[in-house]
């Protein structure tokens, strides 16, 4: 009978499908993967549905399996932040909150703002990691990830906190060298410092007084890092777009096209697929947006 199914089945179910196998469900429950099997038979068995195809070397949610998951996980996601929003009403922000960020970013505002975020909370252990990319949030324990630009993967969990503009920049010596461009179009025979990262980190939009201009740029060099980047730049390597207000930041570096406005980059919180968003998550985000703002 439905009564008697054991509701704590549905984590270890939702857990089994959002990490993609029964060991790394197990991983991410800190419990035996035995134990994961054993649940999610048990509520086959309560339902009288198959919800995994299984064979020797992998396991594959079948349509039953994902229908569940998709009525399930909302409201387990729901339940699991109405708990977390209850005992921080009773207690104040702990446990370990792990975060990454490109370096530049991480530098320049989120640890600023991770530090103050900490003093506001003295029991909540804060670890920062810098790096470019997505990576494996779960796996990693990562519970929040800061991204620039635009998301290469639109699958993932975000919130857009803001914004920041884009310049070309490029050292006196390097122009003085190879020329400076007039127009947008002469960018292409310059050598390019392609952000790998990006979508499409080869094709930008120039705009002026109502006109657009698409160019494709030449890679002369790839990076996966955004200090890489700069480094590159600031040592005449090339040309490429940096963030924020580069006149302050590097007042050494060249303004390329001025007059020209380059489409402006997203701020995004990313957060691991699936599970609820943990109320000291939630809590720093909205700090964070608001920092982000008096900022600008």
């Amino acid at each position: 009978m439905i009564d008697d199914i054991d509701l704590n089945a549905l984590p270890v179910f939702v857990a089994a499908v959002e990490a993609g196998s029964f060991t790394a469900a197990a991983d991410r429950l800190g419990c035996t993967k035995t134990k994961v099997s054993l649940n999610i038979r048990a509520l086959e068995r309560h339902l009288g549905l198959a919800l995994f195809n299984r064979t020797t070397r992998q396991v594959t949610v079948t349509e039953a399996g994902q229908q569940l998951y998709r009525s399930s996980q909302p409201l387990l996601a729901q339940l699991g932040e109405t708990l977390s929003d209850a005992g921080t009403t009773a207690r104040t922000l702990g446990g370990t909150l792990r975060m990454t960020a490109p370096a530049d970013h991480m530098a320049q505002s989120l640890a600023p703002a991770a530090a103050a975020f900490g003093e506001q909370h003295p029991n909540l252990t804060i670890e920062l990691r810098s790096g470019d990319r997505v990576t494996d949030m779960v796996g990693e324990g990562i519970d929040l990830a800061i991204r620039m630009g635009w998301l290469k993967d639109s699958t993932l969990r975000a919130q857009k906190l803001g914004e920041f503009g884009q310049t070309v920049v490029a050292t006196p010596g390097y122009l003085k060298s190879q020329g400076v461009p007039d127009h947008p179009s002469e960018l292409s025979r310059h050598r390019w410092i392609e952000f790998t990262p990006l979508p499409s980190g080869l094709t930008w939009w120039f705009e002026k007084d109502g006109e657009r201009v698409q160019v494709s740029m030449n890679s002369h060099l790839k990076v996966d890092s955004t200090s890489a980047v700069r480094s590159l730049i600031l040592n005449g390597a090339g040309l490429s777009v940096l963030a924020g207000d580069v006149s302050r930041q590097h007042p050494e570096l060249v303004t390329v096209l001025p007059d020209w406005q380059l489409p402006r980059g997203g701020i995004y919180a990313v957060f691991p697929p699936g599970a609820f968003i943990p109320a000291k998550v939630r809590v720093f985000v909205d700090f964070y947006r608001q920092w982000l703002t008096k900022a600008e």
